[in-house]
């Protein structure tokens, strides 16, 4: 699944252009209002932003994983809450239907997704599991031709423009096994969603608690109509949703690394501007040899994730992925810092964008796997390998 190479050109260079833009300008608005306007929502639909992922047959773009970060790299390049509003949309909340979900579902909920009109979710994480997330409470009891849920999610990106979710909940007995991935709509009986969080960074995005009181899911609407496998079907989903954390990443370090840059030229001390202090030119050498490096890293691991076939799931490449997502959010979050110390003092005042995106890269480190989380698949797969 992939755009020809003359039509993702011109893809490319229309999004790099409505980011440069429509999305750059909008920053301050997004900070002090903490949401994005509805006319930038529906310039995205406009766009095909909400259908990048899902194929032609179904009314989308069916851009490849190569690509694909190549997309993420330049939305990295703007506040995070932009790219937010579709990419779990495109990513984690509906790629367990495309991976393994029946004809049915995907004929049904892939064109919805690709037009926006549908916008979904992914609920995994809960108060009690996270890193854990073999171990999730959320139980689903079988009622005739309906499971019966109860539980909590924690922490739901885009929780409450969704439409629907991809949620996990239990259906057998403890660890990986007992998991079942169902799609719950999310006007069901019995759903409920908590307040807003209130973050440290990423404003514009919403994440709040999604909470089951006796809802009832058809039994039809288990992803792959097969009870058991949504742990499996979870890993790879989050397998993409990684490699593309990686490419945003990259695409932030270089939009901090530009800030760094034009403003060492402009800002002056002892009579010239900071950037002929070689002490700032070690900082800008450092955080662009960092950036190559992560970026040269996640575009071969996303060819190599091309290369196997999407309901396969390949632990050499999962392990890959998990270095590419360790290796690129923590350099991330390296060229963040060194971008406010060459700001100095200005680096922690709001006016400046770097302030902002040092707050909005923290969060990179932790969603969707922990730094720790990615060491320990990396360390646990290379055991393994002969």
């Amino acid at each position: 699944m992939a755009l020809d190479t003359e039509s993702f050109g011109i893809l490319l260079s229309t999004i790099q252009r409505f980011v440069r833009e429509r999305l750059v300008p909008a920053e301050n608005h997004l900070e002090e209002h903490d949401e994005v306007p509805a006319d930038i929502v529906q310039d995205m639909k406009d766009l095909g932003l909400f259908g990048l992922t899902v194929p032609e047959e179904y009314g989308g773009i069916g851009l490849s994983t190569s690509q694909e970060v190549l997309v993420n790299y330049e939305l990295g390049q703007t506040a995070a809450a932009f790219r937010s509003v579709f990419g779990t949309n495109i990513g984690i909340g509906s790629q367990g239907i495309l991976m393994d979900g029946t004809p049915e579902q995907k004929a049904h909920y892939l064109p919805l997704v690709a037009s926006g009109e549908l916008v979904m979710s992914f609920a995994l994480t809960e108060p009690d599991a996270g890193t854990d997330a073999a171990s999730l409470k959320t139980r689903a009891e079988l009622d005739g031709d309906h499971y019966v849920l109860n539980g909590t999610k924690r922490f739901i990106t885009n929780a409450p423009r969704a439409g629907a979710f991809t949620l996990m909940a239990r259906t057998g007995g403890a660890g990986a096994g007992g998991v079942s991935s169902f799609i719950v709509e999310a006007n069901s009986p019995g759903l409920k969603l908590g307040k807003n969080d209130k973050k440290m960074g990423q404003r514009g995005t919403q994440t709040c608690d999604v909470i089951l009181e006796d809802v009832r899911v058809p039994a039809a609407n288990i992803i792959g109509g097969v009870p058991g496998q949504g742990f499996k079907t979870a890993m790879k989903v989050l397998d993409r949703g990684r490699l593309n954390i990686s490419a945003f990443s990259c695409g932030m370090a270089a939009r901090i690394l530009d800030e760094s840059r034009r403003y060492a030229r402009e800002r002056k001390q002892f009579g010239k501007p900071i950037g002929e202090f070689q002490l700032i030119q070690a900082m800008l050498a450092d955080s662009q040899a960092e950036l190559m490096a992560a970026w040269a890293l996640v575009r071969e691991v996303a060819e190599r994730f091309d290369g196997k076939p999407a309901h396969v799931s390949d632990p050499d490449v999962s392990m890959r992925v998990s270095c590419a997502k360790l290796f690129a959010t923590e350099m991330l979050g390296r060229v963040a810092d060194r971008g406010v110390q060459v700001h100095g003092g200005s680096g922690y005042i709001n006016e400046y964008p770097v302030e902002r995106f040092y707050r909005d890269a923290r969060l990179l480190r932790l969603y969707e796997g922990t730094t720790q989380v990615q060491q320990l698949i990396i360390g646990r797969e290379l055991l393994r390998q002969d």
